[in-house]
């Protein structure tokens, strides 16, 4: 399972013209499904993403955690993350869950993200989804996380 993580000032998503999830100061995360993923990596992989430190402390120093500063999370499903780009010139993802299993790992991230205290807000994209996804990345702040 992977993530990519950008601490934004606000993100939001919209599906059809309308949005469907936004948060201001936190995390939006993009998360990747592969096929050896389970429940262990998801909740190890959530763990990471709450309690990686990337917010500046005040001496300004990245010391501080989602938890910590009571932020918001952002979690859109990014299917392209389970890419492999090694070779040639187009992605190949043997590598990504079938998308029923992809979907159900995902939305369980969802509901054990929303069981985090004290985050403010957890809000959603639509799996599978065309989706627009706009956010004011703060930094700009972007990590890579893996399980």
């Amino acid at each position: 399972m992977q993530a990519l993580i950008q601490r934004v000032s606000e993100a939001k998503v919209v599906v059809d013209g309308q949005t469907i999830g936004e948060i201001e100061q936190g995390i939006l995360v993009l998360l990747g499904v592969e096929k050896e993923d389970d429940e262990q990596k998801a909740d190890k992989l959530l763990n990471k993403v709450s309690g990686y430190r990337i917010f500046p402390d005040d001496e300004g120093k990245m010391n501080l955690s989602l938890k910590d500063i009571k932020g918001q999370l952002l979690v859109v499903s990014q299917f392209t993350l389970a890419a492999d780009t090694k070779k040639g010139m187009r992605p190949s993802f043997s590598s990504a869950a079938i998308p029923s299993e992809a979907e159900r790992l995902y939305e369980y991230f969802v509901s054990q993200s929303k069981k985090l205290e004290p985050l403010t807000k957890v809000a959603t994209g639509e799996f599978g989804a065309d989706m627009k996804v706009s956010l004011i990345n703060d930094g700009p702040v972007t990590f890579r996380l893996e399980t």
